[in-house]
């Protein structure tokens, strides 16, 4: 069965022109790219803490030439700018392209950029493009650096397509997320201190910001429950690499991505078109897909955070010198914990249900960054769930993967989100999901 739902959807996904979880692409090695930490040949170097779901593909060509598209339009300083497209407030809508519009690099951009690069094995360390993710992380940090420290936002770059479509702190969210994968990667032990400063601020703007609902005032756009879910990620991955992460910010994230969820039927209720300012938020601008795969996602990231969390809390029960107030926590902490499980089973069961409906996956229906971005956050609940059962058909996904990619090397959103940093990032973090760091104990107890 498991076989078989994941079969259906990387086949609705090429049938219609969206992106693909895996592919079978024949795979290709670099003779100046030695591979290090990897009998398999693999190129997909986990931090300490984490596995994969499944065990990683070689990289395709297809991948191979995405990526070195993006290396090709890192500026100097490290950043990525949004790559085309037109830009809001600014310009009227007018694109960089006709030249009267800056597009300067963001902080956005240049993290969906290096997750990428690091999905593919490329870290400060290791590989080809060591240099350039050294590089991309200075930028991000910078801007960290320079941010005030109350407000939610880590630039003071304003008005990008991102932003607007999914949010305007996608930045802090998405920079919480790459710093968090990047613990314990630096090449020396100033630029991961430096790196570790960057995250822990950033994790603080979060945390000070973070409503008792999980949202965050403010955080309106197009379809901002994207940029929520990756608020979720990262805050989750950030608790899985060892980082101070409060329980009570973490619970407050699972609120939010709960929100909404009929745990019979697994559907989550429509957030609609909010992206007014003074009204509700997050939204998703009336596309189930957008809020039903980021709120999986979420809920997916923080089982595997709790997976982590249910060690210690059994521990505290089973000691018999631990006080009461320590065993009450620890159990009500194991039952949010089943709490979160439970709405996560049925998260996923209404994504299943949904995958044969062609309205549901094409999204909006053509495809923009956000359902590149949606495709991500289902691919890895997905290989989660489904382990190393999952198959992936062949012959018709490497056939679209060759149609949709642009002859340099990128991918382009048809609607909202179209720069080609985020649409070419967010379809080889779909390709490459099989390598997602999941931590060790989810792994275990799947």
């Amino acid at each position: 069965m498991k076989r078989v739902v994941h079969f259906r959807l990387a086949m609705l996904l090429a049938l219609l022109g969206g992106a693909v979880l895996m592919t079978g692409l024949r795979a290709t090695e670099s003779p100046d790219e030695p591979v290090k930490n990897d009998p398999g040949k693999v190129a997909s170097p986990m931090p300490t803490w984490a596995t994969t779901a499944v065990k990683p593909k070689p990289l395709s060509e297809v991948v191979d030439k995405g990526l070195a598209y993006l290396i090709s339009q890192q500026h100097e300083n490290g950043g990525w700018g949004q790559g085309g497209g037109w830009r809001s407030s600014k310009g009227g809508g007018r694109t960089p392209e006709s030249g009267n519009v800056e597009d300067p690099p963001d902080v956005a951009s240049t993290c969906m950029a290096t997750l990428a690069l690091l999905r593919a094995g490329h870290t400060p360390k290791e590989r080809k493009y060591a240099k350039n993710v050294v590089k991309a992380i200075e930028f991000i940090c910078s801007h960290i650096e320079e941010s005030d420290q109350k407000s939610l936002y880590v630039t003071d770059i304003r008005d990008t397509q991102v932003q607007t479509k999914i949010g305007p702190y996608v930045d802090t969210f998405l920079a919480s997320l790459i710093l968090a994968e990047m613990k314990g990667r630096m090449p020396d032990e100033k630029s991961e201190k430096r790196m570790i400063t960057a995250l822990n601020k950033t994790i603080g703007k979060i945390e000070d910001n973070l409503k008792e609902d999980g949202t965050f005032a403010g955080n309106n756009g197009w379809a901002s429950v994207l940029s929520q879910g990756l608020c979720s990620k990262g805050l989750n991955r950030a608790r899985q690499a060892g980082l101070q992460v409060k329980d009570e910010t973490l619970a407050r994230a699972d609120k939010q991505a709960a929100s909404g969820l009929d745990l019979k039927t697994g559907e989550f209720a429509a957030a609609g078109r909010m992206g007014m300012a003074g009204m509700a938020a997050p939204s998703d601008a009336g596309v189930g897909i957008y809020n039903g795969a980021a709120k999986g996602g979420a809920l997916q990231d923080s089982v595997n955070t709790n997976r982590l969390r249910e060690v210690d809390a059994k521990r505290v029960l089973a000691d018999g010198k631990a006080s009461k107030e320590n065993k009450a926590k620890a159990q009500k902490d194991l039952d949010h914990f089943a709490d979160v499980e439970k709405a996560n089973q049925a998260a996923i069961g209404g994504l299943v249900k949904k995958l044969d409906d062609k309205q549901f996956i094409a999204g909006f229906g053509s495809n923009g960054g956000e359902e590149f971005l949606s495709y991500m956050n289902i691919s890895e609940t997905l290989l989660v769930k489904g382990g190393e059962e999952c198959q992936m058909c062949d012959t018709p996904v490497t056939e679209n993967l060759d149609r949709i990619q642009n002859k340099d090397g990128s991918w382009a959103g048809q609607h909202c989100i179209t720069g080609r940093t985020f649409c070419t990032s967010s379809a080889l973090l779909v390709l490459m999901a099989d390598r997602a760091p999941v931590p060790l104990a989810a792994k275990i107890k799947k």
